[in-house]
């Protein structure tokens, strides 16, 4: 059994909606039908997650004086230090 239920659209949808049915030779119930069968039976689309940008520093200065970057024993000795340091 069809339920009987009340809407309000806008005029202007509901004269082009009308024109429509008519044209195509049938209710406005059915039209109305049609589109709601199409609207609840479609699948969502995917959207994909916005990306994720990493934070981005504000430190200024540069390195500490004494570090060269292309010293890589120094720098894993340093790095050696630090780890021995948070072990006492």
């Amino acid at each position: 059994m069809a339920e009987r239920t009340t809407v309000r659209l806008p005029d202007d949808l509901v004269r082009r909606a009308k024109r429509k049915a008519t044209t195509e030779g049938r209710t406005l119930t059915a039209l109305i039908e049609d589109g709601l069968r199409r609207v609840v039976e479609e699948r969502p689309v995917e959207r994909r997650p916005d990306r994720a940008l990493p934070p981005v520093s504000t430190a200024r200065g540069g390195l500490r004086p004494g570090i060269d970057l292309d010293d890589t024993a120094a720098l894993q000795e340093m790095d050696d230090l630090s780890d021995a340091g948070r072990l006492e």
